[in-house]
């Protein structure tokens, strides 16, 4: 969604041919409640001066309050990675290493990813528009999971606004509210980190018993595997491996937490996933909502998952998607512990990407984020959760794991020229790709030496801070923050101007630096044809054009590879780029209204190239109606294949096209 203001590994196997089924989709999406600090963010008293002095806050914690430091470490890595974030808050109100949440110092505003701009949710131009305006839901108490730094202030005799803002602070509380937990249990203190199971299951604020032991259980991996890093505040905390240990999850027992309605949910068995299902009902006046049933993948195939951000806190998205006048999407994230909810069985199409050919063809994650709001920061536990799901699903749908198949939101194209203005724009610019795929098991590694003929862009996401404005008020300048993107320029030199989007800026319009102008922007993962290297400086191909960004040889921002790259037949000066892959008119069987495939303003010519994705034949799903008797799949002859034309993807036809080993 476009914010509020206040990749793979590169494949040597020949483009993949999707089977030759249809799909039909839906676009939608969350909502928005951006939690802002009613208190000015004040800098932030991380941890000291000299770089031990976040290790020794967890060794002092842990003296004080009879917490072993592993655990503490543990804890604060799934909760923070050890950041401090410069004091502030998390999606869920949570302040420092070891997310203390204080959401009642927060201000929520909603306005929901779908009910703002003018992307229509299904994407489909044989229906009327889905821009849903939706009834908020009535703010209510906030539960104990949002409400853990007052209580560690009163443990602590230390005021909310050290706990806020001072890492050594922070921690402490962390470990006042495990001892207090390991005693309201009735466990012992111990010096042994297996006994500390059901308080750190406790420490998740989880309601639901399987949601709090996999947060646990996720710890313990933690502290099995080890971990060390360089905070955002320059600390480097390391947590030693302990890889026997097993913790004693009998402790479960005293928990006495309720079992989530799991249904027929489709998740993995080490997740906590609930069923919170999306309605499927008729309206009248021949409407209908929130979703389409399907029989995926025997009707159509999945090929993508795109990852969202609701812009909404969880409470409100969860109401929306069981609002039947709403769109919707398949599964939503808890951003505090990762809780899983599916709303839409996997067979079916969601109404989330803004883009009818993709909705049909993926699979929508909904993580509860902002991506206007770059401290707003998504949880390590929040981020492990969905890479197990999006494994998951890769599996179940043979999709491969790269940034060709695996999309943000913006990354899926609009349908046709007028469209792509209004598409949105999350995850953005601060979801972290690089560490995503390590957690998905495809690290963003290089496939080639320098005449590999593609980059994968790869910044190191916390030393990368380009310059973005509009994320509290337009023009006015984001908070610095680590960024997975790239700026592209028209020429090696951060003087020039910025690379041009005719999409988005028609009449020659200039790219900006906004948070959600991704008209000059690479994101981590995707892959791009090399036009041309000079000192410092690569060249790719974008849009039509040869765009610069800056990639010196001792801090890469991109790594070589190697794959398959679409160039423009022999003869022809330039091709058209499409935003869906829909079948020839020929293909339309009578009662199926044609649909148009008219080209974007973007083109090929000759002489450039183009990493190029999966191979399918055009496809659409006709499904306008709420009786599914009268939906059809339509299966045209006519072959295109996925490109990486700018930040997002696009489709050419294979008749225009010549697919070539890059490097060549």
């Amino acid at each position: 969604m476009r914010g509020s203001a206040p990749v793979g590994v590169a494949r040597r196997d020949a483009p993949r041919t999707p089977r030759s089924t249809t799909r039909r989709a839906g676009t939608a999406v969350a909502v928005a409640a951006l939690l802002l600090p009613l208190v000015s963010a004040a800098p932030t008293a991380t941890a000291g001066s000299d770089a031990g002095s976040l290790q020794r806050a967890f060794a002092d914690a842990s003296a004080r309050y009879g917490v072993p430091q592993s655990v503490l470490l543990g804890v604060a890595y799934l909760e923070s990675r050890w950041d401090g974030h410069q004091g502030a808050p998390s999606v869920a109100g949570g302040y420092g290493p070891m997310h203390l949440t204080d959401a009642r110092t927060a201000l929520a505003r909603e306005a929901p990813h779908h009910s703002e701009g003018t992307e229509d949710a299904r994407g489909d131009d044989a229906r009327p528009r889905k821009t849903p305006e939706a009834a908020l839901p009535k703010t209510s108490a906030l539960p104990a999971r949002l409400r853990t730094l007052p209580k560690a202030a009163a443990l602590t005799g230390l005021s909310a606004r050290e706990l806020r803002e001072s890492a050594a602070a922070n921690v402490s509380g962390g470990a006042a509210l495990l001892a207090d937990q390991q005693r309201r249990l009735g466990l012992k203190a111990s010096a042994d980190p297996a006994d500390w199971y059901a308080a750190v299951a406790r420490y998740s604020g989880a309601s639901e018993a399987k949601s709090a032991t996999v947060f646990a259980d996720q710890v313990y991996d933690v502290l099995r595997d080890g971990a060390s890093r360089t905070t955002d505040a320059g600390q480097r905390v390391t947590l030693a491996k302990s890889p026997g240990l097993t913790p004693d999850r009998a402790q479960t027992r005293v928990l006495g937490l309720r079992e989530a309605p799991s249904g027929n949910t489709e998740c993995p068995s080490e997740v906590a996933c609930e069923s919170v299902p999306a309605p499927y009902q008729e309206l009248g006046d021949d409407d209908y909502g929130n979703h389409d049933l399907a029989d995926r993948p025997e009707d159509q195939s999945v090929d993508y998952i795109v990852i969202h951000d609701t812009e909404a806190t969880w409470e409100t998205t969860l109401k929306l998607v069981q609002d039947p006048t709403y769109v919707s999407w398949h599964y939503s994230l808890r951003s505090a512990d990762g809780l899983i909810a599916q709303h839409v069985p996997t067979k079916d199409v969601g109404w989330h990407a803004g883009n009818w050919y993709v909705n049909s063809r993926s699979i929508g994650l909904e993580h509860e984020g902002f991506l206007a709001a770059p401290d707003a920061w998504y949880t390590e536990a929040m981020y492990r959760t969905s890479a197990r799901l999006v494994r998951y699903l890769a599996r179940k749908y043979d999709i491969p794991l790269d940034r060709q198949h695996v999309l943000g939101h913006d990354n899926v194209p609009g349908t046709t020229t007028a469209s792509i203005k209004g598409m949105h724009t999350d995850p953005g610019p601060y979801w972290d790709w690089d560490h995503y795929f390590i957690l998905l098991g495809r690290p963003l590694v290089p496939t080639a030496g320098p005449h590999g003929g593609l980059v994968t862009i790869r910044p190191e996401y916390e030393e990368n801070q380009p310059a973005y404005t509009g994320c509290e008020k337009a023009g006015q300048p984001c908070a610095a923050h680590g960024s997975g993107a790239v700026r592209l320029y028209s020429a090696p030199n951060e003087d020039a101007p910025l690379i041009k989007d005719e999409g988005l800026h028609p009449g020659g319009g200039d790219s900006t630096s906004g948070v959600n102008d991704t008209g000059a922007r690479a994101s981590t993962g995707q892959q791009f044809a090399v036009a041309e290297r000079k000192g410092d400086w690569t060249a790719i191909w974008y849009l039509g054009q040869k765009a610069w960004f800056h990639n010196p040889g001792e801090e890469p921002t991109a790594v070589d590879a190697r794959g398959w790259v679409a160039v423009p037949k022999e003869g022809r000066t330039e091709i058209p780029v499409y935003g869906r892959a829909y079948p020839e008119k020929a293909a339309y069987p009578a009662g199926v209204p044609v649909q148009s495939v008219s080209p974007l303003p973007y083109t090929l010519k000759a002489g450039q190239r183009y990493a190029a994705g999966g191979r399918t034949l055009g496809e659409y799903f006709y499904a306008p109606t709420f009786d599914t008797s009268k939906h059809v799949v339509v299966r045209g002859k006519d072959a295109y294949y996925e490109i990486q034309v700018g930040h997002r993807v696009g489709y050419v036809r294979a008749a225009d096209v010549d697919i070539r080993r890059s490097g060549r």
